[in-house]
């Protein structure tokens, strides 16, 4: 695998992801730029790893809390679902809308409260839209460990968003 094709296949999610917690596009342009030069600089190292997808991602998400860190800044990702939050309640002007905006904008929070590899699989697989077996081998995990996640994850938004709870599983019985 080369530097280029890996580059290439990668880069826009990780624009996307990047724009997510950046906050716009210039800013997430610098930050790929970055894990891109320091990926690139440690090619042959990312190669030797276990999963060069996981190697790389954590150099992204490196380069996201540096250049966030250097301006004192949180992740926008809650910021993101406040714009979009207000676009639909703009376009769809609906009475009912501004509760299930607040909702959204909630949910956004709690997503940032999650544990690093809850979040990461939250994130990919439900913000960026990644199937579960892309999330596992970008990640470098099992499927099951990618549906344990999710799990997991679900279960700590619905307690922090003081919504019921109900397990695919359960909903099957």
């Amino acid at each position: 695998m080369t530097f280029d094709a890996f580059h290439a296949y990668h880069r826009k999610l990780w624009m996307r992801f990047a724009h997510t917690q950046v906050g716009g596009h210039a800013a997430a342009e610098t930050v790929v730029d970055a894990a891109c030069v320091r990926l690139k600089r440690t090619w042959h190292h990312a190669l030797l790893q276990e999963s060069v997808p996981r190697y790389a991602w954590k150099i992204l998400k490196d380069e996201v809390h540096r250049w966030l860190a250097e301006r004192r800044l949180e992740p926008q990702v809650g910021d993101a679902a406040y714009l979009t939050a207000v676009q639909k309640l703009l376009l769809h002007e609906m009475r009912d809308e501004l509760r299930v905006l607040s909702q959204e904008i909630g949910l956004y929070a709690a997503i940032s409260t999650l544990p690093e590899r809850q979040y990461d699989v939250i994130v990919l697989r439900y913000l960026l839209g990644m199937e579960e077996t892309e999330v596992a081998e970008y990640l470098g995990i099992e499927d099951a460990t990618v549906r344990s996640h999710i799990r997991h994850a679900r279960r700590s938004l619905a307690r922090q968003l003081h919504i019921p709870y109900q397990d695919d599983k359960e909903q099957e019985k």
